[in-house]
């Protein structure tokens, strides 16, 4: 799949796709139905379907900062058995993009887990001789404390074993760092606290000269959040907590300069929060 990269200051971020999907709402955020999003002009072409199915990308964000090379979430993973059809025994050429983009395996020296769900953890490890093996193996695996003392203890394994193949293994490995909320993993990179999706989840901050972005995470899996920030994902742990976190971040970002790129936004990836009446939209181009 072809990369795209954007410039903020003296930091690059490049999107390397794993696998975009059409998908009902009813599959993600279940308010989203086709006759709502055929309400909002601004979602085609680029979010929507002509059937009015969500387009929901899975990719990971390269951020190149201070000679740093980090991974923000590594999507679902080759071999892994999961319980969603979509993402079961992938075998995707995901490894040869990212060496193809710059980025060979052994060169990346950080990952950014914003948090441990299925299709953000899944190429932490690769399988060789049978084993899960850490992929990026001179890289530190950043993951926010109170997000792996929460799942450590849940082991939800409705998705799979995901701890078991994705998480446990860089842990055995010694490459873990548990981090604090507002962690600074360069000078112009940061993790920032977005919880309600997940209790530890974080967001990526990035502030390079007069040039600011943050990499969302799984605050909002769709633009149409942000006409409908109150609509949420069937995948939210606390929902009425991920509500109030997407209002916060809508109202502090709109009209402002701030690069926004949607983790699993599909089409240009990224743009800008602006008002719409009395609620926002996203703008590219």
């Amino acid at each position: 799949m072809p990369v795209t990269t954007w410039t903020l200051g003296s930091v690059r971020i490049t999107s390397v796709k794993e696998i975009e999907l059409p998908i009902l709402g009813a599959g993600l955020v279940p308010q989203a139905t086709p006759e709502r999003l055929a309400q909002h002009a601004w979602l085609a072409p680029h979010f929507v379907t002509p059937a009015g199915e969500l387009r929901v990308l899975i990719q990971a964000l390269v951020v190149e900062s201070q000679g740093r090379r980090i991974v923000v979430d590594t999507c679902v993973g080759n071999d892994k058995d999961r319980a969603l059809p979509p993402l079961h025994q992938l075998n995707t050429s995901f490894l040869d993009d990212l060496a193809a983009a710059g980025f060979p395996r052994e060169s990346i020296d950080t990952v950014v887990c914003t948090h441990l769900h299925v299709d953000h953890v899944g190429w932490n490890t690769m399988k060789l001789g049978g084993r899960w093996v850490p992929t990026f193996p001179n890289a530190r695996y950043l993951v926010v404390r109170r997000e792996w003392e929460h799942w450590s203890k849940e082991d939800d394994r409705s998705m799979g074993d995901i701890l078991g193949d994705s998480v446990r293994p860089v842990f055995e490995a010694g490459l873990v760092d548990l981090v604090e909320p507002g962690h600074a993993v360069t000078g112009e990179v940061a993790l920032e606290p977005t919880p309600g999706h997940t209790p530890g989840h974080a967001s990526v901050r990035i502030r390079s000269g007069d040039a600011e972005g943050v990499i969302t995470g799984d605050l909002m899996h769709h633009p149409v959040q942000c006409a409908h920030p109150d609509w949420g994902s069937n995948a939210d742990s606390e929902p009425a907590l991920a509500a109030a976190t997407r209002r916060a971040f809508l109202a502090a970002h709109a009209g402002r300069p701030v690069l926004v790129i949607g983790t699993h936004f599909a089409g240009p990836h990224a743009g800008q929060i602006v008002r719409d009446g009395a609620a926002y939209r996203f703008a590219v181009g």
